[in-house]
């Protein structure tokens, strides 16, 4: 009896374990979660565990039955034939595939060769491996893309020479562009962590019938972390933490994901402590003083000291540290087989943020600002999003998502000759509701029709004041009197709302074209109210803007082989005056920005084709766009008058009066070239040159935010468990005559000046050399360093206030638990 108890059990035993499958990574023998493993006819499907196993007890054994993972090869077999591999089946890591799937060009998944936009993904792993403390950071690394700083706890990404309110940033669809999003530089871009993207993806060129007014140089669309639903319930945690030397940074990054069948939550919380910023000391450019902070305020919120402080270090950028909070919250719940919700709550907070230009502003050969700096950086995202696939006639699936954005941003300054400190609020408060969706007519899927529908209102609210500090030596105690001061934006609020929709077509002509056809309508309404008329007296108080446009677009793919692919794309674009651009009020270098009730929309049509080449089964391929971009009615900002006066006292200074106008025809030409892939089974590499011009047709001057000819050239090895790469980053020289010296966004001011000519040099060429690698100690720790700017190069960005950081080592690592 004891005996066939004991075969019994054995039998179970066995029984239960050829039930299960192990797959590992062939090499390093390390689990792979997430392996779809599914029969012939599709209708039944299981997923590994954290630990690589799953249960094949729903298939027969005479079923085909496949292992699939989006970083490795497909893998087939009977399922009676696992018993002769021992239940364990090695998946083997696939060069990068090139024809990825890419889900912001229509707000659905689409593959890359149906698509004629020019399209940069950066996906998780790549993000960490560049190990970016900001996203700004991460853009910086992106072809195609450059980055101008004002400060450190910013980064304003330029797209086909536009940047600003010209690109649109999406965070999980849905836009973070709101009615103050500005034409100058625009920071907000780090209000993201990078340690909580997904993936990141960059649409390049006008995307407005998609993605609506705003988006005129390109989209950036960041996909954050989202939780998944399992049949078991599952735990999963995992701590990254990061060291960067060049400012003593220290990131740390937890989070937590539990997985059930009827619901899951994924939470992460992120904080980053930065230093003040180091530059390189190597100057190749021949300026030995260009950059060097001599001085600085070390006044604060109750710190005062009437006069700067020496910096014992001239490389130190002195008041270029913060701090910064990040959380992330989503839940996710399958309402039905055909139906899914996705709870998401996103908060960022920063600490002050200096300005740093303007810290380092001179007037009389005297620092001019004991204080400026912007308040703690607020954004607050709710929304829920709705999913659903009823594979009717009429619609086979769509998205529908609100949301509430609440953003908070306030300007605190002082000058040193004076105790006078004044206070600038805005918050503003975005509703938000669009849905796509999407109809295959006919059962290939080869003709596509989508439609959708967005609208947006937003709420602004602006108010100012001062205060006159009360002072005992060193220390501000309170305040003795108060004063007024001119608001950024109407004091008596502001709305704007917008309403927008579109139908997309897209269709397989044959085997080797496919047409992309697209329109959109947008309507936006503005209105805006001044009361006090202490500085400025405006023609009309109480104003109103009402315009309309449609955009539309048509590209077409061509593939005459399995190895070329040729695109070309007419499009159009619309942007629509935000309140920032009507009725912003402040001043730079002596020039006073003042509203323009009269402000027109601007519009751009861009004409684009590019060509792919691929190589090796699609693991290597090369590829050059080339575009040409009109904008009709562009905004400016020109020298302007109100009561025929030319200049105006802000804040106790004269200053000339300018304001955004509309001008008539400007062109931006450009290319970039690109090529990435691998040489073979150990060896990738990666690089891309762009090119951009731009000048107006009508007053003959240069545009604004036209970057220099830039690229980066990488290499790099993998093996197992270990990868590294070497790679330089190049910029040319910006000259003088290359500038537009009329609306200040080129930051002239911040490039060297020659004495002997009393004319600024503009900025000078630089390249670095940089080194990174990556360690999988076991399935669960990855070790990560990088060493950035090797050869210690002084240099600044086009455009930027602040020199690019020194030799940089930087220590990561990622532990699963």
């Amino acid at each position: 009896m004891r005996v066939l108890l004991v075969s019994f059990l054995c039998f179970i035993t066995v029984s239960v374990k050829a039930q299960q499958v192990k797959v590992l990574e062939r090499g390093t023998n390390f689990p792979i979660e997430n392996v779809t493993i599914y029969n012939d006819s599709k209708d039944k499907v299981v997923y590994t565990n954290k630990k690589g196993i799953a249960n094949l007890s729903i298939f027969k054994p005479s079923d085909i039955i496949s292992f699939n993972h989006l970083s490795c090869f497909e893998y087939e077999i009977l399922k009676k034939e696992l018993s002769k591999i021992n239940f364990v089946v090695y998946l083997t890591k696939k060069s990068e595939r090139l024809n990825e799937i890419v889900l912001s060009a229509s707000k659905g998944e689409e593959t890359r060769s149906r698509i004629a936009e020019q399209i940069v993904v950066a996906s998780r792993e790549e993000i960490k491996k560049l190990a970016p403390q900001t996203t700004a950071d991460l853009l910086a690394n992106l072809p195609g893309i450059k980055v101008q700083k004002t400060q450190f706890g910013g980064g304003s990404p330029v797209l086909r020479g536009m940047e600003a309110n010209r690109v649109l940033l999406v965070v999980d669809g849905v836009r973070m562009n709101n009615a103050i999003y500005r034409a100058g530089h625009l920071q907000n871009s780090i209000t993201i962590s990078p340690n909580i993207i997904d993936r990141t993806e960059v649409i390049f060129g006008p995307s407005s019938v998609i993605y609506g007014s705003d988006a005129l140089g390109g989209v950036i669309h960041y996909f954050t972390k989202t939780p998944k639903i399992s049949s078991k319930k599952q735990i999963n945690t995992s701590f990254y933490s990061r060291f960067s030397s060049v400012n003593n940074e220290f990131t740390n990054e937890a989070n937590v994901e539990i997985r059930n069948r009827k619901w899951a939550s994924y939470t992460s919380v992120s904080y980053s402590k930065f230093g003040d910023l180091r530059m390189g000391k190597v100057r190749n450019h021949g300026f030995k003083n260009w950059g060097k902070v001599v001085e600085y305020s070390n006044n604060t919120n109750s710190y005062y000291n009437a006069i700067p402080v020496p910096n014992s270090n001239s490389n130190i950028q002195k008041n270029t540290g913060y701090k910064q909070t990040d959380i992330l919250q989503k839940i996710a719940i399958p309402i039905s087989k055909k139906s899914n919700l996705i709870f998401n709550f996103q908060y960022s907070e920063s600490s002050n943020i200096n300005r740093f230009d303007k810290l380092n502003e001179y007037s009389d050969n005297e620092l001019k600002f004991a204080e400026w700096y912007y308040g703690p950086q607020k954004r607050l995202l709710i929304s829920s999003q709705l999913k659903v696939k009823p594979n009717k006639k009429w619609l086979k699936k769509g998205t529908i998502t609100a949301a509430f954005q609440n953003i908070k941003e306030s300007r605190i300054q002082r000058k040193f000759s004076s105790l006078n400190r004044s206070y600038r609020n805005e918050s503003v408060a975005v509703w938000s509701l669009n849905g796509d969706f999407f109809v295959p007519l006919t059962k290939k899927n080869n003709r596509i029709l989508s439609y959708g529908f967005e609208g947006t209102h937003n709420k602004v609210n602006s108010n100012a004041y001062g205060k006159t500090l009360n002072v005992v030596g060193n220390t501000i105690i309170g305040f003795s009197d108060d004063f007024t001061v001119q608001s950024r934006y109407p004091d008596g609020g502001s709305t704007y709302t917008s309403f927008a929709s579109y139908v997309n077509y897209r269709q397989d002509i044959n085997k080797k074209a496919t047409l992309n056809t697209g329109i959109r309508f947008v309507n936006t309404y503005l209105g805006a109210k001044w009361i006090d008329n202490t500085f400025i007296t405006l023609p009309n108080f109480d104003i109103s803007l009402n315009n309309s446009a449609v955009t539309a677009t048509i590209g077409y793919v061509y593939k005459p082989t399995t190895e070329w692919q040729l695109n070309s794309i007419i499009s159009s674009g619309f942007r629509s005056p935000n309140i920032d651009d009507v009725g912003k009020i402040r001043e730079k270098s002596g020039d006073v920005t003042v509203p323009n009730i009269y402000l027109k929309p601007e519009y751009v049509y861009s004409f684009e084709t590019s060509a792919l080449k691929y190589f090796n089964n699609k693991t290597f391929q090369i590829g050059l766009d080339v575009y040409y971009t009109l904008l009709n009615n562009y905004i400016t900002r020109d020298y302007f008058s109100i009561n025929n006066a030319t200049t105006i006292m802000y804040d106790g200074e004269e200053g000339n009066i300018v304001a955004n106008v509309n001008k008539d025809n400007a062109y931006i030409i450009g290319s970039t070239f690109s090529f990435r892939g691998n040489l073979n089974s150990l060896w990738f590499t990666r690089g891309s040159v762009t090119y951009t011009k731009g000048k107006a047709y009508d007053t003959k001057l240069p545009l604004s935010s036209i970057p220099p000819l830039f690229g980066l050239f990488e290499i790099g090895f993998e093996k197992e468990r270990l990868q590294a790469s070497l790679n330089w980053k190049f910029n040319a020289e910006k000259r003088l005559k290359d500038y537009n010296l009329v609306e200040g966004k080129d930051n002239i001011e911040q490039t060297p000046f020659i004495a002997a000519t009393n004319s600024y040099y503009g900025n000078p060429s630089w390249n670095t050399f940089n080194f990174s690698a990556n360690y999988k100690v076991n399935s669960d720790l990855i070790c990560y360093v990088n060493i950035d700017n090797i050869f210690d190069i002084h240099y600044k960005e086009f455009a930027s206030s602040i020199s690019s950081p020194r030799r940089n080592f930087s220590f990561s690592f990622l532990l699963n638990i």
